[in-house]
C-alpha cells in the first residue's frame, strides 16, 4: 500500500530497475537513482491484478480505464492530510461520554417547602 497516495488504483513499472510503484515518492524512497521516463508505461491493476501497456503519447480519455475490468485508474488522488481529533464516537448520537455539572441531580425524597432554596436557586428575577 502507497503512504502517500491513498486511493492508488494501478501500480506503476518503473522502467529503469524494474520494479513496480504506487507513485513516484515511493520509487524516491527506495531506490537511490532518479525515475527513468518513457512515454511506454506498463501498469498493474489493483483490482483484477491483470498488466497492461499504455502509450504516454496517445493517451485518451478511453485509456483511463483498466482494459481487463474497466476500473477506472486516473482519479484524483487522496494524500494524507494531518489532523487532531478526540477519539469517540460522535456526541450527537452518544452523548454519554458528555457531562452535564450545570444541573446538580436530586436524590433526596424529601418534602417540598417554600423555603426550599434548591428550588428557586435555577429561576432568575
Amino acid at each position: 500500500m502507497c503512504k502517500h497516495i491513498l486511493n492508488a488504483q494501478v501500480s506503476i513499472r518503473s522502467p529503469c530497475c524494474r520494479k513496480w510503484f504506487d507513485c513516484v515518492e515511493c520509487h524516491q524512497e527506495s531506490e537511490n537513482h532518479p525515475l527513468l521516463q518513457k512515454f511506454d508505461m506498463t501498469f498493474a491493476c489493483k483490482k483484477c491484478k491483470k498488466c497492461f501497456r499504455k502509450d504516454a503519447q496517445e493517451f485518451e480519455e478511453a485509456d483511463e480505464y483498466c482494459p481487463h475490468c474497466d476500473n477506472h485508474f486516473v482519479i484524483e488522488a487522496k494524500t494524507p492530510k494531518a489532523a487532531i481529533t478526540v477519539e469517540g464516537d460522535d456526541v450527537r448520537v452518544d452523548n454519554r461520554m458528555i457531562k452535564d455539572d450545570r444541573i446538580k441531580p436530586s436524590n433526596k425524597q424529601q418534602p417540598v417547602t417554600i423555603f426550599d432554596p434548591d428550588l428557586d436557586a435555577d429561576k432568575l428575577g
